[in-house]
């Protein structure tokens, strides 16, 4: 049997697997399985359409601590495939790069289209064959190497090595097939998601967003910054969903039943806030509390804040009470309320679970189980936070397993 390597996935990973195959070995055969009728969906629909590559992040110690699982083992994936290798592999075919004020990367076209036609055109040259509604149901090992394939639809596919870039299943019995195998599975649970707040009148506020706000979960440890979005469900922003991937786990537990608190002030201390509020009272008693606030925030969260305080626009400061502001510095602080349930971000599914990493080798990709058989991509129990660090690890884990792949 010639070298022929079959891809199991049509996404970025098995794309960027299959190219980096064929481009490393010309006599290769690769064949790629997509079970579905498309490839590569989530470039199409990521960033609103516009794809967002990768995050210009280059110190690889910090990229790597923007992957709530899998950290450890992609510190040194990305020494062999960074994200200055990635601006490097699609800018020399032609697709520029533009960086954003929070460092995620799109193409100069704003188009996803513009980095699937580049896809596409390198598999081509590869002459990777793609095959379309070809889902794969299991994996037989044959005794004197290799491997036999079984096709949803009865066939039966031979090869001498596998790429497995299947993607993150919903469900644990959705990968089965790998336990089957020998494979330790962690079970998988959503990642990256917003937080619903049913019934609260902060939906009103929708469409209103904080550029720098700290969001704790209560009775945990997790706690994090940056932009909060109030949407007519409740919480979204990249604060809520760094929130949502560092605790996917615990949130699960919780059934998606818990307390958030929101610091609409971010890092400022409760003392500092205090003192302002009292000093800015004492010198305009005579001003209206509506038309002399000291904290940048938009004015529809800021009578949304006094309200609930008990606190009316069009009071004077020297109205307004000890009490009532020990309430005002409550909401801006502390503004705590119950999520019940959460809302998976955009079309961006993505999953926290998947193969065990310490059954795979990263320098090559491959299975600890079972010889010539490599992963890559969300197969694998790693996702990263919102901001295009899942694409950077899927082209990482995609380049590598598709060169180990290669190797006759």
């Amino acid at each position: 049997m010639s070298h022929k390597v079959v891809v199991i996935g049509g996404g970025a990973a098995g794309y960027f697997a299959a190219i980096n195959c064929a481009l490393a070995n010309k006599n290769s055969e690769v064949i790629l399985f997509e079970k579905s009728s498309k490839v590569l969906q989530k470039v199409k629909v990521s960033g609103g359409g516009r794809c967002n590559v990768t995050h210009a992040c280059f110190d690889l110690k910090q990229l790597s601590l923007s992957y709530p699982r899998g950290e450890r083992q992609l510190k040194s994936a990305f020494a062999r495939f960074s994200p200055k290798d990635t601006i490097e592999w699609f800018e020399s075919r032609k697709v520029k790069l533009k960086t954003e004020s929070d460092g995620r990367m799109f193409p100069v076209s704003d188009d996803s289209q513009t980095v699937i036609d580049c896809l596409e055109k390198e598999a081509k040259k590869g002459k990777v064959s793609i095959m379309l509604e070809k889902g794969v149901k299991k994996i037989l090992t044959n005794f004197h190497g290799g491997f036999e394939l079984l096709l949803d639809s009865g066939e039966k596919v031979s090869c001498s090595k596998i790429i497995v870039a299947s993607g993150g299943s919903p469900k644990e019995d959705g990968l089965q097939w790998l336990k089957d195998l020998g494979h330790r599975i962690e079970p998988p649970v959503p990642s990256l998601f917003t937080f619903n707040i049913p019934n609260n009148p902060i939906v009103e506020l929708q469409g209103i967003a904080v550029q720098s706000a700290r969001v704790r979960i209560l009775n945990s440890k997790l706690e994090c910054s940056g932009p909060v979005l109030i949407t007519h469900w409740g919480l979204s922003g990249p604060a809520i969903l760094k929130t949502s991937s560092m605790g996917a786990r615990i949130l699960a537990e919780k059934n998606y039943e818990f307390e958030v608190q929101i610091s609409w002030l971010d890092n400022k201390k409760e003392d500092s806030v205090r003192q302002e509020l009292f000093n800015l009272k004492a010198a305009n008693p005579s001003k209206q509390v509506g038309k002399l606030f000291p904290f940048i925030l938009p004015k529809r969260l800021i009578s949304f804040l006094l309200d609930k305080a008990g606190v009316k626009e069009d009071a004077n400061w020297g109205e307004v009470s000890k009490e009532m502001l020990n309430l005002v510095i409550q909401g801006l602080l502390y503004d705590t309320y119950q999520v019940k349930g959460k809302t998976t971000f955009k079309e961006e599914f993505v999953t926290c679970g998947g193969l065990n990493l310490d059954d795979i080798d990263f320098k090559s990709m491959e299975s600890k189980r079972v010889k010539g058989l490599h992963f890559a991509g969300e197969v694998l129990d790693i996702d990263g936070i919102t901001g295009g660090f899942n694409f950077q690890a899927a082209w990482t884990t995609g380049f590598i397993a598709g060169r180990a792949a290669s190797v006759e």
